[in-house]
């Protein structure tokens, strides 16, 4: 099952990040670089879950976000995808730091396809660099909104 982990300093506000994480709306498919607005769906939403589809041409995934604004802390599940198997997430964890806020990222994934399982052999190795230099430029440019 490959894993990978990284942690992302913004000088966003822990409620800030919290809110760029978990907000559905139509921007969210320019704000992320792997969400494009053809594999973007909410299907339901709560006050502190949403249940989504997002992705590209490459790979979806259908998933079940949960987070709690109080400890900083968001899980999103998948459900469905045409790469990951259930067990695969991403977990983040937001703590209040110097002049803003450290974001520490958590991915699994379980390989339900051929595929999947290829993009699952370059997580351990690239992943954190690739994945963090993503998380780091969506933090950036919505800092500087």
């Amino acid at each position: 099952m490959p894993t990978t982990q990284f942690t992302v300093h913004t000088s966003l506000s822990p409620s800030d990040a919290m809110t760029l994480i978990t907000d559905f709306g139509p921007e969210r498919s320019k704000r992320w670089p792997n969400v494009d607005d053809a594999h973007f769906e909410v299907h339901e939403q709560g006050t502190d879950w949403a249940e989504v589809t997002e992705g590209n041409a490459m790979g979806w995934e259908r998933e079940r976000y949960s987070w709690d604004t109080s400890a900083g802390t968001v899980a999103i599940d998948t459900l469905e995808s045409n790469l990951w198997g259930r067990g695969s997430g991403w977990r983040y964890a937001l703590t209040p730091a110097s002049g803003g806020t450290d974001v520490q990222v958590t991915l699994t994934r379980v390989p339900a396809s051929l595929r999947g399982r290829l993009i699952g052999a370059l997580i351990p190795v690239v992943g954190a660099r690739t994945l963090g230099r993503q998380f780091q430029s969506v933090l950036r440019k919505a800092e500087s909104r």
